[in-house]
């Protein structure tokens, strides 16, 4: 089985080694990811792809900093536009236009006893924004949407592990980068060696 783990940036990464595991970095934001992520597709022809990274958590979540999860499903949270009477995501919006902006991205490929705890995801390219949405989410990411989208257009086998880092809120309480990034780490390992055992 041929595993490819894609991380934002080398620090979310300097804690991981699998000798089962290829690595490789998209940068930050949905566009990077995207582009990416359809990239190694193409070019490497995984028959697994794992985003990882860490994640803020929202202050309503069941997490909490210093927990990792696989994430079961992903929304572009800032897709829309500003109205007189604050922001509306996109799917909210009735416009005389011949598209369909999907509300939820769910992962196909969850285990029936997965090996993590499940948790649903915010992407926004504006961190920490004030105007997003966030009842319905656990923890917000700036790819994890985009990444999503690329893996199911193309019929991708795919996951997200997110290692929570901090609190998603704009009073910028401290964050756990490196306890995370370790965190995200042993993660890996877990889900790797469930997909070894169970294929």
């Amino acid at each position: 089985m041929k595993i490819v783990v894609l991380f934002p940036t080398r620090t979310e990464a300097r804690h991981f080694t699998h000798p089962a595991a290829e690595v490789a970095f998209c940068g930050i934001g949905l566009s990077a990811a995207a582009y990416a992520t359809a990239r190694l597709i193409h070019e490497r022809r995984p028959d697994v792809l794992i985003l990882a990274g860490i994640a803020g958590v929202y202050p309503h979540s069941r997490f909490t900093v210093g927990e990792t999860v696989l994430v079961a499903s992903e929304r572009e949270a800032d897709l829309g536009l500003f109205t007189p009477s604050g922001f509306c995501h996109l799917s909210q919006v009735a416009l005389d236009m011949d598209f369909a902006a999907p509300t939820v991205l769910h992962c196909p490929y969850l285990p029936a006893t997965p090996p993590l705890p499940l948790a649903h995801g915010n992407s926004a390219n504006a961190a920490l924004a004030p105007f997003i949405a966030s009842q319905d989410a656990d923890v917000e990411s700036m790819e994890g949407a985009a990444f999503f989208h690329a893996c199911l257009q193309a019929g991708q086998r795919f996951y997200q592990v997110r290692a929570i880092s901090n609190v998603a809120s704009v009073d910028h309480a401290p964050w756990d980068i490196d306890g995370a990034v370790r965190a995200l780490a042993q993660g890996l390992t877990t889900l790797i060696g469930h997909l070894a055992a169970h294929g």
